[in-house]
């Protein structure tokens, strides 16, 4: 898919950046890393992370996308997937004191770990992985230039970017992070990045 390719980006997109996540997930894979249809200006970050927080995957979207998310939701539940593992130790522990706060998730299974001005991240930890979703706010003075959705140049010269960071658990972790890898990249993600990019604009 073309809108795909164009908004995953190289890994050293989210690593060359300063950010605190880095400091609180050196035992993390960076699974992927995407560039966001948000373009605005430098103090728009706080109304990505409202949108986001505030997003339900089951709505909107493509209806492939909405069958794949109801059908993980069942299989979690009947094999126990998303059962809270206790031996996964929360993030929150890495967080430096006063670095604390974020949203509460309307829909996803996430929660906040912490919130500035250009970063939000968030955790899920189950029986199949620890994961981290990571949201920056990044200038970008060739917006529109390959990414469908984004602002031409000189229009706030911003735009959203998302990290993807998991550590899997034992073998059924990366059993399941191998299986959905597709289906994440090619079904999921770009109808997702495009409803977002509407609501957006929308917004």
């Amino acid at each position: 898919m073309i809108l795909c390719d164009q908004m995953k980006l190289p890994d050293a997109s989210h690593l060359a950046q300063p950010w605190r996540i880095h400091a609180l997930t050196p035992d993390f894979r960076l699974e992927d890393v995407w560039a966001l249809p948000t373009a605005g200006a430098a103090g728009d970050f706080p109304r990505l992370v409202e949108l986001i927080a505030a997003g339900d995957p089951s709505e909107g979207g493509s209806a492939i996308a909405r069958a794949l998310f109801a059908i993980r939701w069942k299989l979690g539940e009947l094999f126990g997937w998303d059962d809270p593992d206790d031996a996964t130790a929360t993030l929150r522990d890495r967080v430096p004191a006063g670095l604390e706060g974020g949203p509460e998730f309307r829909a996803l299974p996430f929660s906040s770990l912490y919130l500035t001005d250009d970063e939000w991240a968030g955790e899920i930890a189950n029986r199949t992985m620890h994961g981290v979703m990571h949201l920056g706010w990044v200038p970008d003075p060739s917006l529109g230039t390959k990414v469908p959705g984004l602002a031409p140049s000189g229009a706030g010269g911003y735009r959203g970017q998302m990290a993807v960071l998991v550590k899997p658990n034992g073998r059924l972790g990366e059993a399941y992070m191998a299986a959905i890898r597709p289906f994440r990249h090619q079904l999921v993600y770009p109808p997702m990045l495009r409803e977002l990019g509407h609501r957006w604009r929308a917004a």
